[in-house]
């Protein structure tokens, strides 16, 4: 018996360990789902599954990964987990047609398509994808969202192609100025240039980089580095002319090359001339991996897809830069892919006028699987891209700033570049604490619902810092209820409405108070004592620690009362003893442990005059049933403030 309650007891433990120590995976998780990472998220959701942590949420987040990675089959068995779930949201409905539809489950996916419209009667997604069959795109969309608008450093010429450095921004411009009396022909605009300007400073004035970088012809496309030496490099694109075929037609020549150069005297000097490039096609629109080892470029040399296809090539130790690669038949269409980008997660943004788009050029993001393969790509939506050209994406390292460049309608010059500000995800988070001793509940079960729906959005066990965090949405309103076996459920309330933009977390602590229940705080189990007998046996003094950490410990102002009971079996005076002896043993032993004299204001025994139940005799009541009686109880006189007198 003693073996199987220390077994009991540890596997309760090592159940409430392995939760409290898997909650960090779902914060990982939507960490990663908001980066593209969906691998890495699909990792950290399975943990939620194994540990049986939230596993409504993780099959949710499960089903969505797979399907972003384009994994039909892996998406639809977390589908069907959870899709019957009367609170969940009914966009579900939605992705789980797609997943069939994808899957070859024709019939199937209609009759979940004809589920969703019931609910969602105006939502376009539908015909969207039955359009241009890009599941991806469809469900990236239908929870993402940019905002732009136009640098103030705009030109009425040609402005595009930034990246940003230690708060300055680098960018190609034909804007008028000095040494602009030569003009492209194609546009009559003054040649392209590499400018710099303070990112934060409305006042900052744009000017040319110093060096030998600027030529009069076309610079464009600047990326940072470092080269074997850690020193910092650029690379940039500069169009391919012959000095000696000046004033013959040089201007008509607009292939491309990439170059490098490396800062001497505050001033850039070009160094080399990339063995990449080619005099019968072009190489350009430079963008260096995260870690340095890898330059994206795009190039229309024989043996590609379409017109111009992004390419890579891995940058050796000492700075070469290996043969190129093709980036492969999912990111490169009959059409023009360029303007590559690697942000710091790994993740290739490009753009296309192959892919489905809204306008020509627009701007997209590759999704890999579990191999690190390109799967598929994803639209970034309007208002990222619109009916004209798109390109030249870069977003700094907080995923939410950004620049693009676009010769949109309303636009100051040829070409415009505009900041964006991603969405960012919005969560909200707290801590649940206790209302008397104002300590944190950790395994406080969080539950966040939508007020409009009743529907549940997440489930979240609180650490043990009384912490807990859920990704919500935006302009809706939500009740978020958090609920222990030791304290009664509170509720909060907030809308997301009036959020600004920028707003990533909403804050909503929760207060709860304890039951007066000492034996459900003190989680206490029986106490048994020996037949006949009141002293305390170990087990007990077990339980009766738990009595006198509760009260010295985290609630120390608690007073209580000390009662004892006995069964039925034998005469009032032979159980009035017994039970009042039994008080009495306990009483002593919760004093001598460190208790308060004040704090118990009396114990007393009550033999067999309070039953528990209708035990009478021994002859009408089950063992179980006499078990029952044979009970100490502790009720609770107050919890906190002024003990009453003992006298």
């Amino acid at each position: 018996m003693k073996a199987y309650k220390i077994l009991t007891i540890l596997l309760v433990f090592f159940t409430t360990q392995l939760a409290i120590g898997q909650y960090p995976a779902q914060k990982k998780g939507d960490y990663y789902f908001s980066k593209f990472s969906y691998i890495k998220a699909i990792n950290e959701y399975e943990k939620l599954i194994k540990s049986n942590l939230n596993p409504d949420y993780a099959h949710q987040q499960l089903a969505e990964c797979y399907l972003l990675i384009r994994d039909f089959k892996k998406a639809i068995p977390h589908f069907e987990a959870i899709i019957n779930s009367a609170s969940l949201p009914t966009d579900y409905y939605f992705k789980y047609a797609m997943a069939l539809y994808s899957n070859g489950e024709k019939k199937e996916a209609e009759k979940w398509l004809k589920k969703y419209k019931k609910y969602n009667k105006n939502d376009s997604r539908v015909k969207r994808f039955l359009k241009d069959g890009n599941l991806t795109s469809v469900v990236f969309n239908s929870r993402q969202r940019y905002e732009v608008e136009p640098v103030s450093f705009n030109s009425p010429e040609s402005d595009f192609g930034v990246f940003s450095r230690e708060g300055v921004l680098y960018f190609a411009s034909s804007r008028k100025g000095e040494n602009s009396e030569n003009t492209y022909g194609w546009n009559d605009e003054p040649w392209l240039d590499l400018y710099m300007v303070q990112e934060d400073n409305e006042l900052s004035v744009p000017e040319k980089l110093k060096g030998d970088v600027n030529t009069k012809f076309h610079e464009s496309s600047l990326v940072f580095s470092t080269d074997y030496k850690n020193d910092t490099v650029i690379y940039f694109t500069r169009n391919n002319f012959y000095e000696k075929k000046e004033g013959y037609g040089a201007e008509d020549e607009i292939n491309l090359k990439i170059f490098s150069a490396i800062k001497k005297d505050g001033e850039w000097k070009v160094n080399r001339n990339l063995r990449i490039n080619s005099d019968y096609y072009s190489t350009g629109h430079p963008a260096v991996s995260p870690d340095r080892k890898r330059l994206y470029f795009t190039s229309d040399r024989p043996g590609g897809y379409g017109g111009t296809d992004i390419y890579y090539a891995e940058i050796h130790d000492r700075g070469g830069i290996g043969s190129p690669i093709n980036a492969g038949p999912v990111i490169n269409t009959e059409g023009n892919e360029m303007f590559p980008f690697i942000n710091e997660e790994g993740k290739l943004f490009f753009s296309s006028d192959g892919h489905v788009g809204f306008g020509l050029l627009d701007v997209f993001s590759a999704i890999s699987d579990e191999e690190g393969n390109m799967v598929d790509v994803i639209n970034l939506g309007t208002p990222i891209n619109s009916n004209a050209d798109d390109f030249g994406y870069f977003a700094h390292s907080d995923g939410i700033n950004g620049y693009i460049s676009s010769n949109r309608e309303g636009g100051k010059g040829g070409d415009d570049i505009y900041k964006f500000k991603f969405t960012p995800s919005l969560s909200v988070q707290g801590y649940v604490t206790d209302g008397v001793n104002n300590k944190p509940l950790d395994s406080v079960t969080v539950t966040i619902y939508d007020q409009k729906t009743g529907t549940v959005i997440n489930q979240i066990i609180t650490d043990e810092t009384g912490y807990y965090k859920s990704y919500i949405n935006r302009k809706s309103n939500y009740r978020v209820e958090a609920v222990r076996r030791t304290h009664p459920h509170e509720s909060v309330f907030f809308d997301t409405h009036s959020l600004p933009r920028t707003t990533k977390i909403i804050n909503r602590n929760i207060v709860l108070n304890p039951v007066l229940d000492l034996k459900l705080l003190a989680n206490l189990n029986k106490i048994y004592f020996d037949f006949n007998k009141s002293d305390i046996r170990p087990d007990a003094a077990l339980e009766l620690d738990k009595v006198v950490k509760l009260m010295t410990e985290t609630y120390p102002e608690m007073v209580i009362r000390l009662e004892a009971h006995t069964d039925p079996v034998g005469s009032h005076n032979y159980n009035d003893r017994l039970s009042e002896s039994r008080a009495k043993s306990t009483y002593e032993y919760l004093i001598t442990n460190g208790v308060p004299v004040e704090h118990i204001l009396s114990y007393k025994g009550y033999g067999k005059r309070k039953p528990f139940n209708h035990c009478t005799n021994k002859k009408d009541c089950s063992p179980e049933e006499l078990e029952l009686n044979r009970r100490t109880e502790f009720p609770i006189i107050s919890i906190k403030g002024n003990a009453p007198s003992t006298k």
